[in-house]
């Protein structure tokens, strides 16, 4: 069922006339513009980090193994003229419409999946190769939470519908901000650093914690009869939350986080 709150009359806006903007370098753009670009670089702007008085901590060994990693993983763009990285793409492709042939890497096809146009190479830039990689790791993970999102299969939903492939990629964006990722050697805000302790027990814990925002959005999307415009409010709500399960006493594993359930539901 489709519903109408907040919905201004009007077609769909995906013209790929955006770019996801620079990580490194958020815009400020005024969300009553309606289009891609603004719906992007207002999401961003709109999670800025707290600050949180900062406590310094020594990281064990194999914590500092695992963030290094993660960290690795942050600086490597997507390149759409590496065949590894086209592979990927093709590859998410292949999991969520594995009955559906896709005729190219640039092809109108890529706005079914929520790209804002026919080259999702573009919206890449955002975040890099690591919003690809956590989109697939969902697919593979949890194929029955991802087609649900996907295909936006429960719930009453909007007439305006936020895109799903780009969405993700804010997701992405979104828990770099809030685990202060990008901070090194180690992350200074306090759900960086009890989301440490999840990564020394999972080093799959940051790809979960995706995944497990994604669902919780969702959720949130639904709870707070939401269309596109307010997708901001919906992201926020999201964080909020992650952070306040990140600081429960009794999480010492990524499934322990109250919210890892909605990956089943």
């Amino acid at each position: 069922m489709k519903r109408g709150k907040g919905e201004k009359k009007g077609t769909k806006s995906r013209d790929g006339s955006g770019q996801v903007v620079p990580l490194t370098e958020p815009v400020v753009i005024p969300t009553a513009t309606v289009g891609t670009r603004s719906w992007i670089g207002g999401l961003f702007t709109r999670s800025s980090r707290r600050q949180d008085k900062f406590v310094d901590y020594t990281l064990s060994p194999l914590q500092e193994e695992r963030l290094q990693r993660l960290q690795d993983r942050l600086l490597v763009p997507f390149d759409e003229t590496s065949p590894d990285h086209q592979e990927s793409l093709k590859s998410l492709w292949n999991v969520a419409f594995p009955n559906v042939n896709l005729t190219g890497l640039v092809t109108e096809q890529w706005k079914e999946m929520g790209w804002q146009g026919p080259n999702p190479s573009t919206d890449f830039r955002g975040c890099g190769f690591i919003g690809l990689e956590n989109l697939l790791f969902s697919a593979r993970a949890y194929p029955v939470c991802f087609r649900r999102l996907l295909l936006k299969q429960r719930g009453d939903r909007a007439k305006w519908e936020y895109p799903f492939a780009v969405a993700g990629i804010n997701i992405s964006f979104m828990l770099i901000q809030m685990l202060d990722l990008q901070n090194t050697p180690k992350p200074k805000c306090v759900p960086g650093m009890n989301f440490l302790k999840l990564l020394e027990e999972d080093e799959n814990a940051f790809d979960v914690l995706y995944c497990i925002a994604f669902a919780m959005t969702d959720a949130q999307w639904l709870a707070m009869h939401a269309s596109y415009m307010e997708f901001n409010e919906v992201l926020q709500a999201t964080r909020n939350q992650l952070e306040r399960e990140l600081s429960l006493d009794d999480i010492h594993r990524i499934q322990d986080l109250p919210a890892y359930n909605l990956l089943f539901q």
